[in-house]
């Protein structure tokens, strides 16, 4: 049906204001939100459409991860224990060079899986060297909102054998844009030169100057993330990443940077006086002993920060509510106990990543005139807080809920997962032949 009415027990609305309603429905026609309030037995009774009664649940806006790479999925707890340069070199780049169109298919599949079971609605993915037609192929069927994009890379002393040239890699990444980027409502380019370490200066700011003509999209790469690239960047340029990226005339406000986590004063201004925005991937930065970026001095001087739980082989899970909880926690031993509080990491994953992506008129928060990007989930448990109070609600989400307390999403006004069950994929199915997949890719290595 199209016409939907939720009736949950309470909506965290994350809109200017801050509201958490209780006893109010939200009306959906089509894709778009378009009203909220309180309704009467009459009124409901005479709805016509799909009418929802969740009055044990909690519906919050969908979560949006900045910083994902799908084509890794397939390689879970097989690159662990590394730190990132070694991580790329000895793991990552030969698995992601082996990927052919059916092992990259099936990574994807079980990415996409993963995270609107959990609850995330909305991401901004890295993908590989090749195939990346396939990626979208899937993230359209799966009616997912994405922001996505082929990984460039023209140069690689790290695994020579894993890049192309610079005329190609333009080549294609233009072709893909003219063919993916607004192909649905739901569906950007996002053009994503790996990283400093393997792009030639030209291919980065190229690909900055074709992305003029495609508008919406945005620019996606990895800075800052380890001391020893940054350290090599400084050896190579006798710069730091961020000053490199300002001289090359890159940053901007549709300009995304993974991590930033080993900055200087300098590079935190010039972030703030570019308005570059910053995924924050707290898992993946423990796991490869990369660091803790300076989430709390970011937030202080207005940088853009938002959540993203990275690849799968460095995290090892999708999850929006462990990448809260410890983008929570990582920073309190350092800065004090009441940094980062609960309200604050919840909208880092979900309105900021939207002002991320410059999408925050279409969601991250749920309100009329919005899209039906929407998530019910289960706080009424013995596992969380018992109080009444509804600031409550913002201490379930961050530090006591998980993936495991999602009944239901929606993506665009469709349901994609319902009691907790996928409505997309026969997960016996993924399961099997992702299995197969990963078999035949490591023997192609």
């Amino acid at each position: 049906m199209k016409n939907k009415l939720i009736i949950p027990g309470r909506i965290v609305t994350n809109n200017s204001n801050d509201e958490i309603l209780l006893g109010n429905a939200v009306e959906i026609k089509d894709d778009t939100i378009t009203g909220i309030k309180k309704w009467s037995k009459k009124e409901i009774q005479s709805f016509k459409g799909q009418v929802i009664y969740a009055e044990h649940l909690t519906l919050v806006p969908g979560f949006i991860q900045t910083h994902i790479h799908l084509c890794q999925t397939l390689f879970r707890g097989l690159a662990d224990d590394l730190q990132l340069l070694d991580w790329l070199q000895l793991k990552i780049f030969p698995f992601e060079n082996a990927h052919n169109r059916a092992s990259l298919k099936y990574s994807v599949r079980i990415g996409i899986n993963e995270l609107l079971l959990g609850g995330t609605t909305t991401i901004l993915d890295m993908g590989t060297l090749r195939y990346q037609e396939e990626i979208f192929d899937e993230l359209i069927n799966a009616g997912m909102r994405a922001f996505a994009g082929k990984c460039m890379i023209d140069q690689n002393d790290l695994f020579p054998g894993f890049k192309s040239n610079t005329k190609s890699e333009l080549n294609e990444t233009l072709q893909l844009a003219k063919e993916f980027h607004n192909k649905s409502d739901l569906i950007k380019y996002g053009f994503a030169p790996r990283f400093v370490l393997s792009c030639s200066e030209e291919l980065l700011k190229e690909t900055r100057n074709m992305m003029q003509d495609f508008p919406g999209s945005i620019y996606h790469t990895h800075s800052s993330e380890n001391q020893y690239e940054v350290a090599e960047v400084r050896k190579r340029f006798g710069k730091e990443n961020i000053e490199f990226f300002n001289d090359a005339n890159i940053l901007s406000d549709d300009v995304v940077l993974a991590h930033c986590i080993h900055l200087n004063e300098k590079e935190t201004g010039i972030l703030k006086n570019q308005k570059t925005r910053v995924a924050h991937c707290p898992s993946s930065n423990l796991k490869l002993a990369s660091g803790i970026a300076q989430i709390p001095l970011y937030l202080k001087n207005g940088i853009s920060v938002s959540l993203g739980a990275d690849g799968a082989p460095c995290n090892n899970s999708l999850s929006a509510f462990v990448e809260m909880r410890l983008a929570a926690l990582i920073q309190k031993p350092i800065h004090g106990a009441d940094v980062l509080n609960a309200k604050t990491i919840f909208k880092l994953a979900t309105i900021e990543g939207a002002k991320a992506l410059h999408i925050d008129d279409k969601v991250g928060s749920i309100e009329p005139g919005k899209k039906a990007d929407l998530v019910l989930i289960n706080l009424d448990r013995l596992s969380h807080s018992l109080s009444n109070s509804p600031e409550k609600i913002y201490s379930d989400l961050v530090y006591s809920a998980s993936k495991e307390d999602v009944i239901d999403v929606m993506v665009n006004g469709k349901w994609v997962v319902r009691q907790k069950k996928s409505l997309l994929y026969d997960e016996n199915e993924l399961y099997i032949n992702s299995k197969k997949q990963l078999s035949s890719l490591l023997k192609r290595l």
